[in-house]
This record gives C-alpha cells, sequence and structure tokens, in this order.
C-alpha cells in the first residue's frame, strides 16, 4: 500500500510551494533538527508493532511517530479516533484536502503539508488543484462553495471567531451538517498542526518518498 508522487516538477513555482520555501527559509523546518529527538527503535512490543504499521502504510516510520506517539503513547488511540471521524464526514475528498492543506500552510506546518498532498493524491486528486490555493479568491480554479468554505477556515484559524458576512457565505452553500464538519475537520487541522509545528517536525517528503 502506498502513494504515488504528488508533486509534479512543473508545479514546483506554484504559489503554495512559494509560501512553504519561505517558511523553510524564516523558521529552519527543514534545516533545524526536531526540538525533541527522534526515537528510531522503541523498547515496547506495541510500539514495535506500530512502527511496523507505519512502515507499511507510508515506506517508512513518520516523525511525529518517534517524536510524539512513541513518548506518549495515548496519543495513537486520538489519532486513530480522528482519522475516522475526518472519513465519516460528509463531505467531498476534494474540500477536505483543500482546508486540511491550506490550513497547514498558513500555520507553517510542513509535514502537515506534505501529508496532506500526499494523502490526496492517494484518493486519486490531483496535486494541481492546491495551485494558487493561497489565492483562491482571486482565481476561478475553485469553486464559490470552497471559496466560501476556504474564507471561512482561514478566519476561524487566524481570529477563532467568524463575522457573521463569512458564515452566512458558508450557510448560502452549505447546509448545518455540512458546516459541523467543515468546523470540526478546520479544529482536527490545527490540532495536528499545533503539535508538530511547535516541535520543528519537518516534512517527510511522502510524496517523493512513499512506495507506489
Amino acid at each position: 500500500m502506498g502513494f504515488s508522487s504528488c508533486v509534479k516538477p512543473s508545479e514546483s513555482g506554484t504559489v503554495i510551494d512559494q509560501h512553504m520555501s519561505n517558511v523553510t527559509a524564516s523558521k529552519n523546518i527543514y534545516k533545524t533538527l526536531t526540538r525533541i529527538t527522534p526515537v528510531e527503535k522503541p523498547k515496547s512490543l506495541k510500539l514495535k508493532l506500530v512502527y511496523w504499521y507505519s512502515r507499511y502504510l507510508f515506506g517508512k516510520v513518520i516523525t511525529p511517530m518517534k517524536v510524539v506517539q512513541v513518548r506518549f503513547p495515548e496519543s495513537i488511540g486520538l489519532a486513530k479516533e480522528m482519522i475516522k471521524v475526518q472519513e465519516s464526514m460528509r463531505l467531498p475528498n476534494r474540500l477536505k484536502y483543500l482546508i486540511k492543506v491550506y490550513i497547514a500552510t498558513i500555520n507553517g506546518c510542513a509535514f502537515c503539508v506534505d501529508m496532506g498532498r500526499a494523502s490526496a493524491e492517494n484518493h486519486n486528486l490531483p496535486s494541481r488543484m492546491f495551485d494558487d490555493l493561497l489565492n483562491f479568491e482571486n482565481t476561478d480554479q475553485f469553486t464559490d462553495a470552497e471559496k466560501a468554505a476556504l474564507a471561512y477556515v482561514d478566519e476561524a484559524t487566524r481570529s477563532k471567531h467568524v463575522e457573521d458576512e463569512t458564515f452566512d457565505r458558508l450557510r448560502s452553500h452549505f447546509d448545518d451538517t455540512e458546516i459541523v464538519c467543515i468546523t470540526t475537520l478546520n479544529a482536527v487541522e490545527n490540532y495536528y498542526n499545533l503539535v508538530n509545528a511547535p516541535l520543528r517536525i519537518p516534512s517527510d517528503e511522502l510524496c517523493k518518498t512513499l512506495n507506489k
């Protein structure tokens, strides 16, 4: 099981890639070691199995596993439950990944951007859909509904509140259940970003290195 490469050479100059390059330069995401040393060889049998399963899924043991879960195994169950919650949401996969990658990008979480793009490709979504993501309001690449959702999660992430105008715009495209799902998805992605980014967990380059 694995992902195919989701970053094509022709896409190397997109706005989102340029943004992450700026994040890299300013925060040393790729060049600076994680603040907590990754554990390469866990002692417990349970964690050894978890590492094996990560290799099976991703072709490697992902860095959050070696930094966070290995030291706080209880969080493994939380991660599993949040994956189930996201999968059960009544939203198009395209919208889910647009939201996840957008939020990870503005939060400066290189690992989460890479994971989101790799996962989108695994769901047969083209990586070109992330072109101009940071400029979503001024491009016809996204639908009015997608723009309303992205504007909503952007404001919620930056301000923790949203104006009535932003919410009314969202409501004009989505029903109550979908709005709750979008809000929850945004909160979940922010959780991942706020675990990985402060610990300087870098991109695992899953788009390039995962088994095909």
